[in-house]
């Protein structure tokens, strides 16, 4: 194998200038929703054709002021919808940058994780275990290395990759040959490391790239959430069917009733934008994009959209030990060998014996570790022990064994002296390294006791064994894993990892909110054992991966039930763990970061990945991705979610309460002989509040204060429950009731009709207000409904303040609303109206609405 490459890579300036004259490294992007495609969209709602066909008819009666109104409110109505959606847009657009996979580069000589997006023709590109081959490249060096190159050649069997003998710099590579040969010296966009660690000379990006030559497609950010679709596009068809049949006989009923088709018309037209469920679309957009933005400033990314639906929920949530319970911070605290204990924090020197433990640790380690605990091991070592080969020559690495699904414990080929000898250092769990050392049963129980020793304090442990030197010149083959070398036990070496200070409050909420937490980890039990029981879990049953391996999953499936702690887990068992939890009725958020978590994390009902220190696989597998690794995270994305399903559910229940009264006062003229009191130009006024209040107004609401001390949703349920419509048409009905007796107490008392409809509409308009102050909360509080902090809210209601005032009180609009003048009499029987509605609703939702239901 190659020396590792000295080489500084690109400067930033240069690989600047290379970004612009080259392009991003990406495919052709799938086709945006920008301005033109959306508002194309919109005017092909039925809600435009409606607004269109208004101001037709308003020309046809010659009433121009009205026409040019009414396609001033449709233009409104339409540039509030653009921009709800454009918003929407851009913020999937950002998570969709986000989302895209990674790449860890040189430049300036030093290591930098750039977007996958920004890496350039002669970048030096470095990739490891779990990495997406982030263009196409010349291999350099190459350490154990295995690729899956199914995405481009359908093989499914891993290649075993051999750099090239080439120079670090001033490369000129030829163009690249078809993928799947074996030992050829080139790696391909998006092919994914199996095993082992490389570093590739870019010479292709993007289209010029062997995946862009094929025109294939990567993942990308849903944008919408199937079952929730389903929920609403029934919504829009049962509204859509209503509307259509009650406008068309409105139309036939009035023509033939009163004789006047065009009137009629205008009624039908009203009656229609009444009932017709426009809003529920442009809800579900805005809700969906803003709630990943939300979720997004919690440092969480949320790359499927349904997962939001399923936070609220989650049953159980599996978590990795390692950087989301603790803070992945290591220090070596503690160094064991058989006959003494030393610890690096004591005034003593380090013995000879402790000192061979903690170098053959640091030699088990890469020549640029980057893992915490690989770290902490190179700068004890640095501090404590040598680096030297047994005649003073600097040793070099000739080959690396990585870790294995049957073999906890990772192994290096070093160099020792000038005569070709060599050998092999191996670090691990101590059962893996026992296991490669042959120990007896004698040794393996002091060992054992040892581990216990240090595991009880929480400290986590390795095991350090090394190899007798051997001449690999004259060798005709390496072997091809650890197990073909004669190991000797050194010692362990024992870590401090601290748990994260967020930790045991946000095990606690998850408690409060019905969620129970599982820890599957790879470490020794009596170590998961001691973090569980910090972090203020039920640490009294701990279930080992070997025990897994003798359970039927029927015996599982009963295991899993009351079991909190999983440890010695391998990535397979995570999988098997996921579905028997399935099986038993939980959903089941899981973590991962590693290539075999991949299954786990798929297989859960949302799939979790680090961010920080988590795969490329990892994170395509999963729903959801933590940037910042962090448990506390997880709790709060759940707390998210079930506020983005609450808020959801507040404004589609608004939508359904606001529609009645609106429909109501439209047909109601109609069945008592009475002059119509809203036309189109009016229902146009009203969208220009309903369509801002569900999609801004409500988004933008504060959590519940039970939020998170309720058990979680039954994930069978409907979007909208039986009682909470019926709480929705409740609301509804009484508005039109006190809206419909002041009409008709208004006609008897000889109102003329301008002034009628001056006096109805304004007190729609404000019974509209009081709905969304009702909406606020699931919980009955006329302060709660004013004084919860929304600056949405009053932005929309000081707004459509000043407009009904223009409305009622400017000459010129009054005539084009068909209004007469309100007098200061008439506006208190307006407010009363509007405070009538409130105060009651309030009062029914806490006689008769019990809060234990939602």
């Amino acid at each position: 194998m190659n020396e590792p490459i000295k080489n500084p890579g690109l400067s930033a300036a240069a690989a600047s200038e290379r970004l612009r004259s080259d392009g991003y490294n990406e495919l052709p992007s799938p086709v945006r929703r920008g301005f033109l495609r959306i508002l194309c969209e919109v005017v092909r709602q039925p809600m435009f054709a409606l607004l269109l066909g208004g101001g037709m008819v308003y020309l046809l009666l010659g009433d121009r002021l009205e026409a040019v109104l009414l396609l001033l409110f449709a233009s409104l109505s339409v540039t509030i919808t653009i921009v709800q959606e454009s918003r929407s847009e851009r913020v999937l657009e950002a998570l969709r940058n986000l989302a895209s996979p990674r790449a860890l580069v040189i430049r300036d000589g030093q290591r930098t994780q750039i977007a996958g997006r920004e890496v350039v023709t002669g970048d030096l590109l470095l990739i490891g275990e779990g990495d997406r081959v982030a263009a196409d490249a010349t291999l350099l060096t190459a350490q154990d290395l295995l690729l899956d190159e199914s995405l481009l050649t359908g093989e499914s069997v891993p290649v075993n990759k051999a750099a090239a003998p080439m120079p670090a710099s001033g490369m000129n590579p030829a163009a690249a040959p078809t993928p799947g040969g074996e030992n050829l010296p080139f790696v391909f966009a998006g092919t994914l490391v199996v095993r082992g660690t490389g570093q590739a000379l870019v010479h292709a990006t993007g289209v010029r790239s062997e995946m862009g030559k094929i025109g294939r497609a990567l993942g990308s950010i849903e944008t919408e959430q199937p079952r929730l679709q389903l929920q609403i596009r029934w919504l829009v068809r049962d509204f859509a069917i209503v509307g259509a049949g009650a406008g068309v006989l409105t139309v036939l009923l009035f023509g033939l009733l009163r004789g006047s088709w065009l009137e009629a018309m205008l009624g039908g037209i009203a009656l229609g934008m009444s009932l017709l469920p426009e809003e529920f679309p442009l809800v579900m957009t805005v809700f969906m994009a803003m709630g990943a933005w939300r979720i997004s400033r919690a440092r969480v990314l949320t790359r499927r959209a349904s997962a939001i639906e399923t936070l609220g929920a989650t049953t159980v949530l599996c978590t990795d030990k390692t950087g989301t319970l603790t803070e992945n911070q290591m220090t070596v605290v503690s160094i064991v060998d058989a006959h003494s204990r030393w610890d690096p924090a004591s005034d003593a020197p380090a013995p000879e014996s402790i000192q061979r433990v903690l170098g053959a640790a640091r030699l088990a380690c890469p020549d640029a570790p980057t893992d915490p605990m690989d770290v902490a091991l190179s700068s004890s070592a640095a501090a404590h022990a040598g680096s030297q080969g047994a005649d003073g020559s600097p040793r070099h690495l000739i080959r690396a064994y990585g870790m294995r699904p049957d073999l906890f414990a990772v192994a290096n080929l070093v160099s020792e002296g000038n005569d070709g000898g060599a050998r092999a250092y191996a670090k691990g769990a101590w059962e893996a390294i026992a296991e490669l050392c042959a120990l007896d049963a004698g040794t393996l129980t002091q060992i054992r006791a040892q581990a216990d020793a240090l595991a009880q304090a929480g400290i986590r442990v390795l095991a350090v064994a090394s190899s007798p030197i051997i001449q690999y010149a004259k060798q005709p083959s390496l072997p091809e894993s650890a197990r073909g070398f004669e190991f000797q036990y050194l010692g362990l070496v024992g870590f401090s990892d601290p748990l994260r200070s967020n930790v045991p409050a946000a095990v606690a909420e998850c408690r409060s909110a019905g969620i129970r937490v599982v820890m599957i980890t790879g470490d020794y039990p009596v170590t998961a054992s001691a973090i569980g029981r910090q972090a203020g879990l039920d640490s009294t049953k701990v279930l080992s991966g070997d025990e897994i391996q003798t359970l039927t999953d029927a015996d599982l499936a009963n295991r899993v039930a009351t079991t909190s702690i999983f440890a010695r887990v391998r990535p397979a068992q995570k999988f098997r763990i996921v579905e028997c939890l399935k099986k038993i009725g939980e959903v089941v958020a899981m973590t991962g970061d590693g290539v075999n978590d991949a299954p786990a994390i798929k297989a859960a009902n949302i799939g979790i990945a680090m961010g920080g220190r988590g795969t490329d696989v990892a994170r395509e597998a999963s729903a959801i991705v933590l940037l910042d690794d962090d448990f506390g995270s997880i709790v709060t994305t759940i707390r998210l979610g079930r506020r983005i399903y609450d808020n959801l559910r507040k404004a589609i229940e608004y939508i359904i309460a606001v529609h009645i009264p609106i429909a109501g006062l439209a047909l109601l003229p109609l069945l008592l002989g009475l002059p119509l009191m809203l036309t189109p130009i009016h229902i146009a006024f009203l969208e220009m509040i309903i369509d801002p209040a569900c999609s801004m107004v409500f988004e933008a609401e504060s959590a519940e204060d039970d939020v998170m001390r309720r058990p979680p949703r039954d994930p069978k349920s409907s979007l909208l429950l039986r009682k909470r419509v019926l709480w929705a048409v409740v609301q509804g009905v009484v508005v039109l009731a006190i809206l419909s007796a002041l009409f008709v107490a208004a006609e008897r008392a000889g109102m003329k009709e301008p002034d009628l409809r001056a006096l109805v509409f304004t007190s729609l308009v404000l019974a509209n207000m009081s709905l969304i102050l009702v909406n606020r909360s699931f919980k009955s509080s006329l302060s709660r409904a004013v004084l919860r902090p929304n600056r949405a809210l009053w932005m929309l209601l000081s707004g459509v303040s000043m407009l009904l005032a223009i409305a009622v009180f400017w000459k010129p609009a009054q005539r084009l609303f068909h209004f007469g003048p309100l007098h200061w009499n008439d506006l208190a029987v307006c407010a009363g109206a509007g405070l009538l509605s409130w105060i009651g609703l309030e009062l029914i939702k806490s006689l008769w609405f019990p809060i234990r239901s939602r």
